[in-house]
């Protein structure tokens, strides 16, 4: 596999990541709130989260994508009523800021938060199976090991401006006031409440 395709990978996968979704306004609205480190195990858990969808591309689990593609509908109106939940509880949000270890965490965690983040899209697993495979060379032979290596990429560069997300929303939050964290979890809310009806109304490609 040539430098060159996964050169070309890395910045397809920046063009796809660096336009925020209900991944990044959770992400942001923890670390503001939370602290950086509420944000990175957001992170942490995408990245799980992306692990078994990267084998299930690599491996070529047709029945698997089959049966997310039929069970479409019910999968994807759990996700959207997590992400409503998820709106419903920043807008509710008080903007406490402070000690990370004195605010209240919530029950899943903030891994498990971002893990199910993560699958609470169907079409993420769809999206995964259509992007790589793309830039897999059937005649360079080994497309398990091909498939892994631009996943990874894609993971790589979805690791580290997710950390940067977090990271800078750390450091802000720090900053700011507790009416502006109040405003930005209300802003969060409603584009992660937004994003869950918008989910709930999609129709399968």
């Amino acid at each position: 596999m040539s430098w060159t395709i996964i050169a070309t990978v890395a910045l397809a996968s920046f063009v796809i990541i660096i336009v925020p979704g209900p991944t990044v306004t959770v992400i942001i609205a923890n670390s503001l709130r939370d602290g950086a480190r509420a944000g990175l195990l957001n992170v942490a858990g995408t990245q799980a989260g992306l692990v078994p969808m990267l084998f299930i591309v690599a491996l070529g689990l047709e029945t698997v994508v089959s049966f997310m593609a039929h069970a479409f509908v019910w999968v994807k109106l759990a996700g959207a009523a997590y992400l409503i939940y998820l709106g419903y509880r920043l807008l509710r949000g008080t903007g406490d800021i402070g000690d990370v270890s004195k605010v209240r965490k919530p029950k899943i965690g903030y891994f498990w938060q971002g893990f199910i983040v993560i699958w609470s899209n169907p079409k993420a697993l769809l999206f995964f199976g259509a992007f790589i495979p793309q830039f897999v060379d059937p005649a360079a032979g080994n497309t398990f090991e091909q498939t892994l290596i631009l996943g990874l990429v894609f993971m790589a560069v979805g690791a580290i401006f997710d950390s940067m997300y977090a990271l800078i929303a750390g450091k802000a939050g720090s900053m700011l006031t507790r009416t502006r964290v109040k405003l930005v979890e209300r802003i969060s809310g409603t584009i992660l409440i937004g994003g869950g009806l918008w989910l709930a109304t999609l129709k399968r490609a």
